[in-house]
């Protein structure tokens, strides 16, 4: 049995050492060296190549090593052929870290105060306490839900939003369109962790900006494609929103040019905010090859109809 691995070389050593290890009759091969292309069952990818189906006829599976699976064009796989989410905990466990970061750096006010050191300046402003802070989640899936829970522990008002209803413990949810503007307007920052699909992209443009309160902040780590760009740049300007933390851009890494990196009231990470460990991944990529070779459901298959 083989599984052929196609991303970063050195997790790849990890993950046949893994495999080595752990569960010796799975075979790992290394990117480019395919070997005999017929002998592939499972595909473990970020980027996938081409042509998979017509490439390797004899897989079984793909498994992303990304909670996300929108770098996949789903249409050009075979209707059969899963397709399956990373669940592992270490990204789960790296949103929360980001989440908690971005939200204390924007409701600390660090933006002003690293303005204040370049200017010598000795300002401190009065405290907002975190219950009076309101942070608005869109997504409220398996690391919308984690992150939510995170951000309650450090007393944060949190409110959520999703296509479907949910419910939290602690958190006052909302769902569906018609929600989507009230759910804004008892925002005070907003943290995007959508799935990427037709629905999603683009949702975070001018129309939404004009929904928060004024002075408002973003935080993006779920895709550069969910924003519009120009119109943070007009929501920023008009004063609209106050800042803005993004992990994600639509080109990473953007280019020299690109307005965000003369902005101060944004701070660019260069899509960080958790990556996929084979340390803490390889337990669930191992048992959901197990339950595909028992015939079992796997967890994280992507529905094809919602696109994740």
């Amino acid at each position: 049995m083989v599984l052929l691995y196609k991303g970063d070389i050195e997790r790849g050593r990890e993950w046949r050492a893994l495999f080595a290890r752990h569960a010796a009759d799975i075979e790992v091969r290394l990117w480019p060296d395919v070997g005999d292309p017929n002998e592939i069952r499972y595909l473990l990818a970020w980027m996938p190549p081409e042509d998979i189906a017509e490439r390797f006829p004899a897989l079984e599976a793909v498994f992303a090593t990304s909670a996300g699976v929108d770098q996949f064009d789903i249409t050009r796989l075979p209707a059969k052929l899963p397709l399956v989410r990373m669940l592992d905990p270490g990204i789960e466990q790296g949103m929360r870290e980001y989440a908690s970061f971005a939200t204390l750096y924007l409701h600390r006010l660090i933006p002003f105060y690293q303005r204040q050191q370049t200017q010598r300046r000795w300002s401190p402003q009065r405290l907002v306490p975190a219950a009076r802070r309101r942070v608005g989640i869109m997504g409220l899936g398996r690391l919308g839900a984690s992150v939510a829970e995170q951000l309650r522990g450090l007393g944060f008002s949190v409110r959520g939003w999703s296509r479907s209803p949910r419910e939290l413990e602690g958190v006052h949810c909302y769902a569906g369109e018609q929600a989507l503007p009230e759910f804004l307007a008892d925002t005070d920052i907003l943290i995007c962790l959508l799935p990427l699909t037709d629905a999603t992209r683009g949702i975070l443009d001018a129309r939404l900006f004009r929904a928060l309160p004024e002075g408002a902040a973003l935080i993006n780590m779920g895709r550069g494609a969910h924003l519009v760009e120009d119109d943070l740049i007009e929501a920023l300007d008009s004063g609209r929103l106050s800042g803005a933390v993004l992990d994600v851009l639509n080109e990473e890494p953007p280019p020299d040019d690109h307005p965000f990196w003369a902005r101060e009231e944004i701070l660019l990470t260069p899509h960080i905010a958790a990556m996929t460990l084979p340390d803490s991944a390889f337990p669930v990529l191992l048992d959901n090859l197990r339950r595909h070779q028992r015939g079992e459901p796997m967890r994280g298959t992507v529905d094809r109809g919602s696109g994740y």
